[in-house]
């Protein structure tokens, strides 16, 4: 695929620059979300990478004749806390050069605040961040200005258990302990028990304990300090827990009534947007292109990404950290979708959850229709 005008002179492909700045508390392996949080690196880790343009994008083919080539744009990405698997086609785009053909300088960034990554927006300190469709509507119920255009990751999602605890279905759930990042809140309560009662059963949310885990799942489960955590990957956590010799169980949010929001998306607010959309399209284009490689030759997408991380000291040397690394990536090559949409009637469904759960405001989730904070404009 070109960008390039058919009129325009061809440009010599420019040498990729690359910034990395990495202060760590402790070392990580640069593969699981709960490992990497539990060597509490999220604070800790800044990444830069700037790409500059390759060839002139169609879109820009007025100023590419006149002037034989245009600026590339510029997109800062705020990432979803640190860089993981999940953010496969984004390493791939940068290191294929998918950006760079693009007209795209790209910059992967971490928020110094992953709860308010519009915030960091409005403030322009990037322009894009990835977070979960349930944090978006949350975020749009709450007023927030934000719009999201593009989902790249889907995978399984829900509650992970021990099988020794003598939870076999969802209603056995009733009264447990669950460990969840939004602790003391009513998200992790609002799973199990929407759980519990899909499954027949009944029993009176409060009875729930609560456990601040954060995101150290299979470490809450296996100190015994909780009997649930959710909300796991199952791409990570159960990985994980098996490759710690434990035997996890695991519930589905969507066999057990819960709205399948384990998946990343693209957002910014509707006035970036506007101004971006252009770029933002080819931005779109350019994932797509990544995530068809990860899908025809997983292998080589794999070497990408181990390169990278091996550049960046990040890839894992000890056997049983290298084995987990290699199986949380095997686990993760599936999650990313050809369909970068995502039906209105998913955020309807996904927001009446919330406001029944009590997680937004009944009036406020009334009034936000999924137009206000989603669209499938550039992805199609």
């Amino acid at each position: 695929r070109s960008w390039s005008c058919t009129h325009a002179s061809p440009i010599p492909s420019a040498a990729t620059t690359m910034a990395v700045n990495v202060a760590a508390a402790a070392a990580h392996t640069g593969t699981g979300r709960a490992s990497r949080n539990r060597k509490k690196v999220c604070s800790a880790l800044s990444l830069l990478f700037m790409l500059p343009s390759a060839v002139a994008s169609p879109m820009d083919c007025d100023a590419s004749s006149a002037a034989g080539t245009v600026e590339p744009v510029r997109l800062r990405v705020g990432l979803e806390w640190f860089l993981n698997p999940d953010h496969l086609p984004l390493v791939v785009a940068l290191k294929m050069g998918y950006f760079e053909q693009a007209n795209l300088s790209v910059e992967l960034r971490v928020p110094s605040d992953h709860w308010e990554a519009d915030g960091e927006i409005r403030n322009g300190n990037i322009d894009v961040a990835l977070t979960e469709p349930l944090h978006l509507a949350q975020d749009a119920a709450a007023g927030r200005s934000v719009v999201g255009f593009s989902r790249f990751f889907h995978t399984d999602g829900g509650i992970m258990f021990l099988r020794e605890s003598g939870i076999t279905r969802p209603r056995d759930m009733c009264g447990k302990t669950i460990s969840y990042p939004g602790y003391p809140g009513v998200g992790g309560p609002a799973i199990a028990q929407t759980m519990v009662e899909a499954d027949g059963g009944e029993c009176d949310i409060e009875s729930y304990g609560k456990h601040d885990g954060g995101f150290h799942h299979t470490e809450a489960l296996k100190s015994r300090k909780a009997d649930l955590a959710t909300l796991i990957f199952s791409n990570f956590e159960l990985v994980e827990a098996q490759h710690e010799s434990l035997n996890p169980g695991f519930f589905s949010l969507k066999e057990w009534g819960v709205p399948d929001f384990c998946q990343l998306v693209l957002f910014t607010t509707p006035e970036r947007f506007e101004q971006l959309k252009p770029a933002l399209r080819r931005m779109v284009l350019a994932m797509r292109q990544a995530v068809g490689l990860i899908h025809r030759n997983p292998t080589s997408a794999l070497q990408v990404y181990d390169s990278y991380l091996s550049s960046h000291g990040g890839l894992p040397t000890e056997k049983t950290e290298a084995d987990k690394h290699a199986a949380t990536l095997a686990a993760t090559l599936p999650a990313f979708p050809n369909d970068n949409a995502i039906a209105p009637e998913y955020f309807e469904e996904l927001m009446r959850w919330l406001a029944k759960t009590k997680q937004v405001d009944k009036i406020a989730a009334a009034a936000t229709k999924p137009a206000h904070y989603w669209t499938n404009e550039i992805a199609l």
